[in-house]
């Protein structure tokens, strides 16, 4: 019987009842002075509560599918190939498009750097076998606080600079960025420590799968501990214009970083897949292309969210990606969805939302066979979808 059955469900809730019922049952047989009785008494209230934790661990998993099968919990059965689907047949490598002219935003002095930039060295760039500490080779890993002049908002994040920033031959060179956001209420430091950014980037350039970007490694919401979906709240945080405004602006102004056409993607897992796409579909000007780990098409909206639209159906209808593809002229951005086919509700909410694309939208597909709403099956897409965002950014100019 398969983790997500509905079997191993009613097996755990059976076993559930009948251990808190035989405790009802047994208790008073166990009310005596003794030290096997006091043991016996402290045995039945564990197996309960194991039995009945086991129940709600099940009924959340089946809910969110973290995991989707034994093998996926037991860390067994992350093997087998990514499928990758596009609709351009060199799309999933290659060296990105040309340079296009300025997006309007005022790039600033490159090689200042915002307040609270503190260099983190090499150390944090896992995965990968470094002969050396010298940054031209492995590249480097700032810690950043990065500051929103225009929506106020600010957070902690990371900055990685791949190799070539420090090799001689890109010393005028301006790079490419990628934004990478956590889902929500994650620490931007999971993007290095769980899902190896930094070192997945410089295993693909060291193969020849992609050119260098900088990554901008963030959490999706500067307004925390509220949720804010990437959303200028009425009112509330603009957490939107932080990260198509502010965040480029800052970044721009403090490392050699593009600001042209076909400059900046962005990329994401669960919340933080959300946002991406919704920075693209909103604001086509700043980032040209994103790809979805695991992503969602609609806002969330709980007690983490509160209301993110100030009683307004229309904005809360343009938050929602679906509609926006059924009843808004869809812009010329590039999307990936990566997903595994057993997460959930995820993988055929991604085919509706794809089978809806049109002209100029494209949409390129990535999947596992199996895998849950995890960092195990993320780390399986990312590799593909690094390498995906390179083909469809400027190289360093």
């Amino acid at each position: 019987m398969g983790l997500t059955s509905h079997r191993v469900l009613a097996l755990s809730v059976a076993l559930s009842v009948l251990t808190v019922v035989g405790t009802l049952w047994i208790w008073p047989r166990l009310a005596v002075h003794s030290w096997p009785a006091l043991f016996a008494r402290l045995g039945t209230i564990v197996v309960t509560q194991v039995a009945v934790l086991c129940t709600l661990a099940l009924i959340a998993n089946n809910y969110f599918v973290f995991y989707s099968s034994w093998s996926d919990l037991l860390g067994t059965g992350n093997k087998g190939p990514v499928n990758f689907s596009s609709p351009n047949p060199d799309s999933s490598g290659g060296t990105g498009r040309g340079g296009g002219n300025g997006n309007g935003r005022n790039p600033g002095t490159p090689g200042s750097r915002p307040a609270g930039v503190q260099p983190l060295g090499t150390d944090y760039i896992r995965g990968i076998n470094a002969i050396s500490r010298d940054p031209a080779q492995i590249g480097r890993l700032d810690q950043v606080r990065i500051p929103g002049v225009t929506s106020g908002l600010s957070t902690d994040g990371y900055v990685y600079l791949p190799p070539q920033y420090f090799q001689p031959a890109f010393r005028n060179k301006k790079f490419p960025a990628i934004i990478a956001m956590t889902g929500f209420p994650g620490e931007a430091k999971n993007l290095i420590t769980k899902l190896n950014y930094p070192a997945t980037e410089l295993q693909l350039l060291q193969d020849g799968r992609m050119t260098p970007a900088v990554q901008v490694l963030m959490r999706p919401s500067p307004s925390m501990p509220r949720d804010s979906e990437c959303e200028d709240v009425p009112g509330g945080p603009q957490a939107q214009t932080y990260f198509t405004r502010d965040v480029p602006q800052d970044i721009e102004a403090s490392y050699r970083v593009a600001g042209g056409t076909h400059s900046w993607g962005a990329i994401g897992d669960s919340t933080g897949g959300y946002c991406a796409l919704k920075l693209a579909m909103t604001t086509p000007s700043v980032f040209t292309t994103a790809v979805a780990l695991s992503g969602y098409f609609k806002a969330a909206q709980d007690i983490t969210t509160g209301d993110l639209f100030g009683g307004s159906r229309q904005r809360r209808n343009e938050a929602d990606l679906n509609w926006r593809l059924g009843n808004l002229p869809q812009p010329a951005v590039a999307l990936m969805l990566a997903t595994s086919k057993q997460d959930g509700n995820s993988y055929a909410q991604s085919q509706a939302f794809a089978a809806a694309v049109r002209a100029p939208m494209t949409v390129a597909e990535a999947s596992v066979d199996s895998g849950g709403h995890n960092y195990t099956t993320w780390i399986r897409l990312l590799p593909v979808s690094l390498e995906w965002l390179s083909a469809h950014l400027t190289g360093p100019t």
